[in-house]
């Protein structure tokens, strides 16, 4: 099979640049929801009267996780339809486990004598839980959303079997067409758009981090 340099600069310079708005809806809002979801459920089940529903909460988010997206699209076809709907409730399904189970392991694993410590300072466990314990377990939270944000980038391209688009459309069409060209330049323009999210969520992580750990950190 002949590789034509002129259809893949073509493709890389014209037609793939073009669904780039539309892969980046597939991946963001997704990652929105799972971070909206997942975190939540890990601060709820870390704390002491539900520490016992962290094996229940992490077997449903890692039974997400093990069923194929496209197959949550058929379970859920016959009332989402077709498009964007089915393939962004997949994706955020698929997006959930990264988040809940790095967030659930960060913040089990901030010290009691901490806790107890803020505590004794006249915080209140909301005070404990928004100064001590989520700036603690911000690097691995932040891991788990890395993760996840790269496995979306990714899988995103399933949404285009659905009529989602995205980045999808011009990879199948040149499965569909025998045309490796095709395939090449939205494989490589995901890979650059899974590095730019993951750096960019890095800076969030920046941002987030208390000065006091920033300087502790460039120790």
């Amino acid at each position: 099979m002949n590789f034509d340099m002129e259809l893949f600069l073509q493709a890389m310079i014209h037609r793939s640049p073009g669904y780039i708005p539309e892969h980046l809806q597939l991946s963001l809002i997704p990652l929105f929801l799972a971070v909206s979801i997942a975190l939540p459920a890990a601060v709820l089940v870390t704390r002491p009267g539900y520490r016992q529903y962290a094996a229940h909460v992490m077997a449903f988010f890692n039974a997400g996780q093990t069923i194929p997206p496209l197959a949550v699209i058929a379970v859920f076809f016959p009332f989402l339809g077709l498009g964007y709907g089915p393939a962004l409730f997949a994706l955020t399904i698929y997006a959930l486990l990264p988040i809940a189970r790095s967030s659930i392991a960060a913040i089990s694993t901030v010290p009691e004598d901490v806790r107890d410590a803020a505590l004794g300072m006249g915080m209140t466990p909301v005070d404990v839980l928004l100064r001590v314990e989520l700036p603690l377990s911000l690097p691995t939270i932040m891991a788990g959303v890395k993760t996840a944000a790269v496995l979306t980038v990714s899988t995103a391209v399933l949404a285009a079997l659905v009529g989602g688009k995205g980045m999808g459309a011009i990879i199948f069409a040149g499965i569909n067409f025998f045309r490796p060209e095709l395939v090449l330049a939205g494989t490589i323009y995901i890979g650059l758009l899974s590095i730019i999210l993951e750096r960019l969520l890095s800076v969030v992580e920046w941002f987030l981090t208390p000065p006091h750990m920033k300087a502790a950190r460039s120790r």
